[in-house]
């Protein structure tokens, strides 16, 4: 695995890339998170890690614009979960779904070219694909609420063992 790339942020509010030795903006980071380059932001200064502040500033300047990604209500209900006990549980929750959410975007995109390649009908790929995301993201949740135990695992159905 390579080192991840290293950011520095002076006191100025400047970011300096010392991979290519020049200044960068918030926007070249974002560039970066896209291209799934790895890199650590640092205080020059201290030298103390400051990766999550610099993506957090990312974030809040992407909802500022266009179509913000979270609503008001979701943000409140994060607000709100700070410092509860399920805080650990809801982070690993969201990873674990954003994690699966791109696993399947990507076979979504796979397959959607696929089926505009076959002959027939693509929606049925589409209809199937649904139903099998539909299946992972209960499972998904399913286990999430158990493991918080707040509900207990539902029977299974029919339809849930034949597939």
């Amino acid at each position: 695995m390579t080192k991840p790339r290293i950011i520095k942020k002076y006191p100025n509010r400047r970011l300096y890339d010392t991979d290519v030795s020049r200044y960068i903006t918030l926007a070249d980071l974002q560039k970066l998170v896209l291209e799934r380059i790895s890199f650590e932001v640092r205080d020059a200064n201290s030298n103390k890690d400051i990766t999550r502040n610099i993506l957090l500033q990312i974030i809040a300047e992407q909802e500022s614009g266009g179509k913000p990604l979270f609503t008001t209500d979701i943000l409140m209900r994060f607000i709100r979960l700070y410092g509860e006990s399920m805080q650990d549980a809801l982070s690993t929750y969201l990873e674990h779904s954003l994690s699966l959410f791109d696993e399947q975007r990507k076979t979504y995109q796979a397959q959607l070219q696929s089926a505009m390649k076959l002959p027939g009908n693509p929606m049925s790929a589409i209809t199937e694909l649904t139903q099998h995301n539909m299946k992972v993201w209960q499972d998904l949740q399913d286990q999430f609420f158990e493991a918080a135990g707040v509900v207990q695992k539902r029977p299974k159905k029919d339809t849930d063992t034949e597939k």
